[in-house]
């Protein structure tokens, strides 16, 4: 277990999160030791949902310690959902003794791990030897954060964990990888193409993914879209990467830049359902330039005219270069009209958010009108976000100034990330943390609050609480007294869970008293919890994707 620590240490890890038991407790201590801060959890899912937002915040893998058997699936939902938002994490799970396993014999908590992982994480690496464990831990970074970065299950085999060997044997066992994550230059050709193909385009725009804010080419990224003078328009967690409120920003044109763009430029970000596949409302005529560094991307929806294949900063730069010769022909009208309908768009949401303002029992939109002020004086806070009508309502509502300041549940849209990232988000930056949550999603992480408050985080949690899931007036057809399957509690006071592991805690019924819980937990830079008291009927079925939900499955009296 000593030369997992140091292997780890010596590569540059500097937190790992997860829990103990048998058998790894031995080396959570010895990581403590070797000085990687370990932050131990109550559930592994979240603690591997911090292991993922650390690696997406940071470019260095999150490290996730689990135990056998069923904490290694627990902790394995985390990998998996880290290898397909492509966030670079490493899970290290000790495994039971491999003859009792293959045999079928029945042995301590004896699951085949190693070939479970494997098709569903980007790569898998058993570890049978002691004298393997810094070659193993080298792989694992590097396939970590190499190429489209994702989850890597290291499993490491209990009689390798406990294997006894002379400390002299070893010191040539060590070593430190070589450019682990290489530059992948894209083609000249390539980037020719690509930028023929913009300098064409009358109505282009540019679209940022998360990958892009992944990346960390801020600078570069800004100064294309400036001398550029394209519009872009970010995907969710791409939110900051340039403000919200910048002069270019067609954040409130979706549907205008799908329908009439010509040519788009996708920068970090993959033609999935969350941009329904390159087809619906997007304009059939259009052409793509897509840049990612995974070949297999390109085509998988609608044919990309100009693929640029490379890491983004390679890519980025090369067309950055490229751009004075460059002459665009973009239409003189089409940055006016989008700044038009943004500013339009922009003042009738205002209005709407001041219409609720006053909403009594409150709502959504006259919570979110509350905290949006706070949260724009508060720029460097980074926001966590989940929820379903939470999740829409809060990305529509809160701007976002700086890049990679929000978190939420990404490409698959899964709930119970929440606190985890919150404590992943905190450890890996040292930054004030402001989770809006709704009352079903804070469900999966709840417990977490003790993390947070043992570690003195500076975290607020703020709960809406609808008593349900989309909201607490769902109907039970079969009218026997019990609950409609969407309603949870309206009555619980979830507040009183900070309160038990030593938040400062907060019951709001009224915008004043969110304002000022909020700004007294911000202030605090301690653990806080704000319970935000909702209308039972604020909310709808699946916030704005619910016709994901098959129509003949909805009651017209539900």
């Amino acid at each position: 277990m000593y030369i997992l620590a140091k292997a780890l240490k010596d590569i540059g890890a500097t937190h790992m999160y997860g829990l103990c038991g048998i058998p790894v407790t031995d080396l959570a201590y010895l990581v403590q030791e070797q000085g990687i801060r370990y932050v131990g959890f109550r559930f592994e899912q979240q603690a591997g949902m911090a292991a993922a937002t650390h690696g997406y915040l940071t470019k260095k893998p999150g490290l996730l310690l689990t135990v056998s058997s069923l904490g290694f699936l627990n902790g394995l939902t985390a990998t998996v959902n880290a290898t397909v938002n492509c966030y670079p994490m490493i899970q290290i799970s000790g495994s039971s003794a491999r003859a009792p396993v293959d045999l079928n014999q029945g042995g301590y908590e004896d699951l085949d791990q190693f070939n479970v992982a494997k098709p569903l994480v980007k790569a898998a690496f058993r570890v049978n030897h002691a004298c393997d464990i810094p070659l193993a831990v080298a792989r694992a970074w590097r396939a970590a954060i190499s190429g489209r970065p994702g989850g890597v299950y290291l499993d490491m085999v209990e009689s390798c964990l406990g294997e006894i060997v002379n400390a002299s044997d070893t010191k040539d066992w060590y070593f430190t990888p070589v450019d682990p994550c290489p530059a992948m230059i894209p083609a000249p050709e390539a980037v020719e193409r690509a930028m023929k193909l913009l300098a064409g385009a009358k109505k282009p725009a540019i679209l940022l993914g998360k990958g892009a804010a992944y990346a960390q080419i801020d600078e570069k990224i800004k100064a294309f879209i400036e001398k550029s003078g394209i519009p872009f328009f970010p995907m969710s967690m791409a939110k900051g990467l340039l403000p919200d409120d910048h002069p270019q920003s067609a954040l409130s044109c979706r549907s205008t830049i799908m329908e009439h763009a010509d040519v788009v430029m996708l920068v970090g970000a993959r033609l999935n359902w969350l941009l329904s596949r390159g087809h619906g409302k997007w304009n059939p005529e259009g052409k793509f330039i897509q840049l990612d560094i995974d070949p297999d991307e390109m085509d998988c929806n609608r044919p990309i005219a100009a693929p640029v294949v490379g890491d983004l900063d390679s890519s980025i730069s090369a067309m950055l270069a490229a751009l004075p010769s460059c002459k665009l022909h973009m239409d003189p009208d089409w940055m006016p009209s989008l700044q038009a309908e943004t500013a339009a768009k922009n003042k009738k949401f205002a209005e709407r958010l001041q219409s609720h303002a006053d909403d009594q029992p409150l709502t959504h939109f006259a919570a979110l009108d509350a905290i949006k002020p706070i949260l724009a004086e508060n720029k460097d806070i980074i926001l966590v976000n989940e929820g379903a009508n939470t999740l829409d309502d809060t990305r529509d509502t809160i701007d976002q100034f700086l890049p990679r300041h929000r978190i939420d549940c990404a490409t698959w849209a899964i709930m119970g990330m929440g606190l985890g990232s919150c404590i992943g988000a905190a450890m890996a930056t040292g930054k004030k943390i402001v989770a809006i949550l709704g009352d079903s999603a804070f469900g999966f992480t709840g417990m977490e609050m003790s993390t947070i408050c043992r570690f003195k985080l500076p975290c607020t949690i703020i709960v809406f609480n609808n008593g349900g899931i989309y909201n607490g007036v769902g109907v039970n057809l079969a009218h026997n007294g019990d609950p409609a399957p969407t309603t949870l509690d309206i009555d619980a006071h979830y507040e009183k869970i900070g309160e038990a592991f030593g938040a400062a805690a907060w019951y709001v019924t009224t915008p004043a008293e969110l304002k000022k819980a909020l700004s007294e937990s911000i202030a605090s830079g301690k653990p806080g919890f704000i319970h935000v008291q909702l209308a039972a009927n604020s909310g709808k079925e699946s916030g704005h994707i619910g016709y994901l939900n098959p129509e003949a499955l909805q009651h017209p009296k539900a």
